[in-house]
């Protein structure tokens, strides 16, 4: 008579199905770690007991380095960084995301000498599960670091001549393409372009979909004029543009905040807005609704950009190998052009 064969031991992954939770929410209650609530690891419990699971030596002493957080980190200065409507809203999506998995949202801010030094020794020191980078301007020196980490780093936006293996991005140059193509459909054939820092991808990004629909239209582009994304700096570019080309007729500038302040200055300058001059924006913000007037603008999922760079990176904390994701864009269209 044959023997049977032996019995199959159950997977982690088997347990956390059976619990209800993710891989990662059970390994960390299977080892005492932080931020499992007690529904959760009590589900996880009963799971163990049902399934006859037996951790794995080895697996538990990696599942035991796990911190239970993750860090969001912005190559930015000034802590009110934060409070930017649209880095608010990254952060809630990015949250969401988090709290399913019952990880903790680290923020830190990494531009200065002293701010790089704390993220570095966050990564070396593996005070986190996993990284989420954004904001990161052309050889900033956390995409070295980014490389060199031995944990997951997701990137909320492609940097500057690099090619990350993840990251969550949107259709800049798209997005760019569109609000120009609307501006020149109304008839405006003097169009120019507010541009945001052209040391990001999406100031470059921006750019090139802007120039790619004049150079479609038959149209001569205007030269890129930078901005820092904040509404004084679109209001000094406005005033420049005037000053230099005072025929323009439509302007895409590469974020509400800066398109605000480019309408603010056109109606100093006694121009009507669109009568005048036609403006289009980008990211949707709530800016734009409030503006006077209501600001077309290129819609960004922002909250989404957030969610899915969270998502990415509880996968890979959990062994998955995910694939980079680039969000869609879309045209809102309001008063202003």
């Amino acid at each position: 008579m044959a023997e049977a064969a032996p019995r199959r031991r159950p997977t982690l992954d088997e347990v956390a199905e059976r619990a209800g939770v993710s891989r990662s929410v059970a390994s960390r209650a299977l080892n005492n770690a932080p931020y499992v609530s007690r529904a959760k690891r009590e589900a996880v419990e009963r799971a163990v007991r049902q399934l006859g699971y037996v951790p794995n030596p080895t697996a538990r002493a990696l599942a035991t380095r796990q911190t239970g957080a993750a860090a969001l980190v912005v190559s930015g200065e000034d802590p009110s960084i934060f409070a930017d409507p649209f880095f608010a809203r990254v952060i809630v999506g990015a949250s969401a995301a988090l709290d399913e998995a019952d990880l903790h949202l680290m923020l830190c801010l990494a531009a200065s000498d002293r701010g790089r030094k704390r993220v570095e020794e966050l990564v070396r020191s593996r005070g986190a599960d996993g990284v989420m980078l954004m904001a990161l301007r052309e050889d900033d020196p956390l995409t070295r670091m980014a490389d060199e980490a031995q944990m997951p780093v997701v990137f909320g936006g492609r940097p500057v001549g690099s090619a990350p293996r993840w990251y969550v991005d949107v259709d800049n140059v798209g997005g760019a393409r569109e609000a120009t193509e609307h501006l020149v459909s109304l008839g405006r054939r003097r169009v120019a372009v507010i541009c945001g820092r052209l040391d990001t991808e999406a100031g470059r990004a921006r750019y090139r979909g802007y120039r790619d629909a004049m150079l479609g239209a038959g149209l001569d582009p205007f030269p890129p004029l930078e901005g820092d994304f904040t509404e004084p700096s679109g209001a000094a570019a406005m005033a420049a543009l005037l000053a230099e080309h005072p025929d323009v007729d439509g302007v895409f500038a590469a974020n509400d905040n800066m398109a605000v302040g480019a309408v603010r200055t056109l109606r100093e300058a006694g121009r009507r807005v669109p009568g005048d001059v036609a403006v289009v924006g980008f990211d949707d913000l709530a800016v734009a609704q409030v503006a006077d007037p209501p600001l077309t603008t290129v819609h960004q999922p922002i909250e989404a950009l957030g969610r899915e760079m969270a998502r990415m990176l509880v996968a890979l904390v959990n062994g998955q190998d995910p694939t980079p994701l680039l969000l869609p864009t879309r045209l809102t269209i309001r008063a202003s052009a």
